[in-house]
């Protein structure tokens, strides 16, 4: 078990510290986190890897805020989130973080700005036209903003969902195998345009993937087994994670 502590202060873009996450009861108790302690320093591309079962979307998912711990804490910057109230944490994670999901969630009757203003409608709130059309821009799909999903290919939906993502100007983005629907050209556009966001804004990434390519454009790589973090690779080339994982079963 490694225990990763660097940056564990509140200059953490993000922390966990002795997550456990448990689902289910009794016999048939699944224990997805083990007493998982991390910190992500601000402006940093963090990889997170393991087999299958190894707790890395649940950890990516309590990270995120978007499920909570069963024992221990999570912080953005010095915001313990995982013991705020249900309705603060919903605007605190619209105003702080972003997510990008593998499938890329996009309503296929709605333009791509609908697409990208939608989680802000759905808040009650009137995103700004101007920070729409930025960020829109910014992943590279600038005058593409009345077409519908149905027009775009995947890496150009994938582009959508990380705008849409991107549009509350978030200090974090999550993203949960982001490239995994993509072929691997099309996924290294994608990655580029995360890792840019990293060394251009500023901002700090996390990203669960399955592929030692993807994990190569990350600062660090956090390999998970059994619900722990076992290992840590910084500035990993994708052969030195693959003889990893290899070790791992993974």
């Amino acid at each position: 078990m490694v225990e990763t502590t660097r940056d564990m202060g509140a200059g953490s873009a993000a922390r966990a510290e002795g997550l456990h996450r448990a689902y289910g009861r009794g016999a048939a108790t699944v224990r997805a986190l083990r007493g998982v302690s991390v910190a992500l320093a601000p402006g940093t591309f963090t990889a997170v890897m393991g087999p299958s079962g190894s707790g890395k979307t649940t950890l990516l998912h309590c990270l995120a805020g978007m499920d909570r711990p069963t024992r221990g804490a999570v912080w953005w910057g010095d915001t313990a989130v995982s013991r705020l109230p249900e309705r603060r944490l919903a605007v605190l994670r619209r105003r702080r973080v972003g997510f990008v999901f593998q499938a890329f969630n996009l309503m296929p009757a709605m333009t791509v700005a609908q697409n990208v203003e939608l989680p802000g409608r759905l808040a009650g709130e009137r995103p700004e036209r101007g920070r729409v059309l930025e960020a829109i821009a910014r992943v590279g799909l600038a005058g593409r903003e009345r077409d519908r999903p149905g027009q775009l290919s995947g890496g150009q939906q994938q582009r959508v969902a990380i705008a849409r993502a991107l549009v509350s100007r978030p200090q974090v983005l999550f993203a949960d195998e982001p490239t995994g629907a993509l072929d691997r050209a099309t996924g290294h556009e994608i990655l580029t345009l995360l890792r840019e966001g990293v060394d251009r804004d500023g901002r700090t990434c996390v990203t669960v993937t399955h592929d030692p390519v993807a994990a190569g454009y990350a600062d660090r790589v956090l390999l998970l087994a059994d619900g722990v973090v076992v290992d840590e690779l910084d500035r990993p080339t994708a052969a030195r994670v693959g003889e990893r994982l290899s070790r791992l079963g993974g």
